[in-house]
């Protein structure tokens, strides 16, 4: 399996998490890029450079406001004079009867649902580079590979059509379903990620035309608490394609392989063209986020089972932080794909 890649992703550099009261160092570092990497190398994954798709893959996802506040919120933050090193917002307007912002103050605020996004000088350049990491692996399995590996970073399940949160500025799998739906009728996004895909549902929440499936530690007591439970199943047009699967807290590889098996019923039943995986490895046993409890074997069961979809497969990085086994869940959830193909 080829894999994309692009050193573009060092310019987003965050330093700011604010976990139950306490300023962290966030774990989204580019460091995390690397332990992947190696990953790759372990398991002999030819690297390619992504093409530059520019704005419209973008856009077929994102508000126009929205992207046009991510290119030029840095250049205003600084020009305010006394502004921090990171731009966190201090407002989370909930939008009932609100009037659109033109501060900078006003906009990040409305464009950020949660202060885990921090936006730095080189934020925006690493998102847009993101997207074209996504975009050129779907891209090359619409022009015959079986499937293709996205290392993207930042990653972008919890970004919605016009905000950023956790750790997500542009929704990198999202992206890449649009784009693959130019070619086929139906796609479906399968979110692996130890955190619900908030703002992949919500970007897809009322179309029919794209199953969003989302397995991950209830929400009851994990990131993102407000969204990802079971009977969210969608809106209008879209009603009964979106499917969330929450696990207990601590589930291990047994049970995280019954509920592979219920979503795997739900997108035979929908008979899509291609699918987009958006491969989080942070369900880990080793993850410092601490929400399930996969082993490096259990990775490769379930690259396995999404293997015998059939399905021409793009595979996006989602989560997955700093733990000495993050690069080998990689090698092995890609390595139990291939075998099963």
């Amino acid at each position: 399996m080829k894999a994309v890649y692009t050193e573009l992703h060092r310019s987003h550099d965050p330093q700011f998490f604010l976990v139950r009261g306490v300023v962290k160092r966030t774990t989204e570092q580019p460091e995390r890029a690397d332990r992947l990497l190696k990953g790759l190398k372990d398991g002999r994954h030819q690297l390619v450079e992504p093409k530059i798709f520019g704005q419209g893959p973008r856009a077929r996802v994102h508000s126009p406001e929205y992207l046009s506040f991510l290119s030029e919120a840095w250049d205003a933050w600084t020009a305010l004079g006394d502004s921090g090193p990171e731009m966190i917002g201090n407002i989370h307007p909930v939008r009932h009867a609100a009037t659109y912002p033109t501060h900078i103050v006003g906009k990040l605020g409305w464009h950020t649902a949660d202060t885990a996004a921090p936006i730095g000088p080189g934020t925006w350049a690493a998102a847009c580079a993101a997207t074209d990491v996504a975009v050129t692996a779907a891209q090359m399995v619409m022009d015959g590979e079986d499937a293709v590996y996205a290392l993207c970073r930042p990653p972008g399940h919890h970004a919605y059509r016009d905000m950023a949160g956790g750790f997500c500025f542009l929704n990198n799998s999202a992206i890449a379903a649009a784009h693959l739906r130019q070619k086929h009728e139906r796609v479906v996004i399968l979110d692996v990620d130890v955190h619900h895909g908030n703002g992949t549902q919500g970007i897809f929440y009322a179309r029919p035309d794209v199953y969003t499936i989302s397995i991950h530690a209830d929400p009851v007591a994990y990131y993102p608490y407000v969204w990802g439970y079971a009977h969210e199943r969608g809106e209008g047009p879209g009603l009964g394609t979106n499917l969330n699967i929450p696990l207990p807290i601590g589930t291990g590889d047994d049970g995280y392989m019954q509920a592979l098996d219920l979503a795997r019923k739900a997108i035979e039943s929908f008979a899509p063209g291609a699918l987009v995986v958006a491969l989080g490895l942070d369900a880990s046993e080793h993850d410092p986020l601490k929400g399930l409890a996969v082993t490096t074997p259990g990775f490769r069961r379930i690259g396995q089972a999404i293997a015998k979809l059939g399905l021409p497969t793009v595979l996006v990085q989602e989560g997955g932080y700093l733990s000495d086994i993050l690069g080998a869940n990689l090698t092995s959830v890609l390595a139990g794909f291939e075998e099963a193909r």
